[in-house]
């Protein structure tokens, strides 16, 4: 038995000093392209999309339509007086599907015009991202108000005759601005959906103070006014449907 793990440790040893002798994969390379560019090796095109990956939660918070759902949802959610619910799963996943449905036309163009052509190694890593880039940089313009632009603009000195086109618009400053106007556009839509249910509570409030029941919390009789109203109004749908359609009006 002994002399069984002797020969198994020796041949252990053997093979890892082979491996250690063998030439491995050399981690950076860099070709040159046809086109007059250069392309990366292998690994580094991993490193580099396991890096966008990892940013992937914060792209999708701050670049697409998913801020203004899940504010407006959960202003709906509190204006309900239904504390958890929907609990937050939901309203999530909701918002992120209803994100895929809003963005689907974003990421279709997207696919068609940066990543496929990189896939079919028709274009260089650097010219799949700029076209990738174009339809996401439109739909957040699209969203954006030209006065935080403006004000993002000039937190950073820039130039106004660098960002006469859509283009010239770096993401450094397109990001931040999106970001303040889709949570102004979401609160907006927010204090709409607010004032109905503020009338209910107003006027319950009111019914039972005249009647002297003021240990009685109005929410416990609101409740279910609020609840029969929202449905009669098919409030999902509308809501729903109010904030797919406010991306593309």
């Amino acid at each position: 038995m002994r002399a069984q793990l002797i020969l198994v440790g020796l041949l252990s040893t053997l093979f890892a000093v082979e491996a250690a002798a063998a030439p491995g994969m050399a981690a950076v390379t860099v070709t040159p392209a046809v086109n007059g560019g250069e392309t990366w090796s292998l690994s580094i095109q991993v490193l580099a999309m396991m890096t966008a990956l990892s940013l992937l939660p914060a792209a999708l918070i701050s670049m697409t339509s998913f801020t203004r759902i899940i504010i407006v949802l959960a202003i709906l959610r509190q204006a309900l007086g239904t504390a958890q619910t929907p609990s937050n799963q939901i309203l999530i996943g909701l918002s992120l599907f209803l994100t895929l449905f809003v963005m689907s036309p974003v990421f279709g163009k997207i696919y068609n015009d940066g990543v496929k052509p990189y896939l079919d190694e028709t274009i260089t890593p650097g010219e799949a991202l700029q076209k990738s880039a174009s339809p996401l940089r439109s739909f957040m313009l699209d969203q954006t108000r030209e006065t935080d632009l403006g004000m993002f603009a000039d937190i950073a000195k820039v130039e106004e005759g660098s960002l006469e086109s859509r283009d010239t618009v770096p993401f450094s400053l397109l990001v931040p601005a999106y970001v303040t106007s889709e949570l102004k556009t979401a609160f907006q839509i927010g204090f709409l959906v607010l004032i109905p249910f503020l009338v209910i509570d107003l006027v319950v409030a009111s019914v039972l103070m005249s009647m002297g029941m003021m240990m009685l919390s109005p929410m416990i009789i609101s409740l279910p006014f609020k609840i029969m109203l929202f449905v009669l109004v098919d409030g999902w749908a509308l809501i729903i449907g109010t904030l797919a359609s406010s991306f593309y009006v």
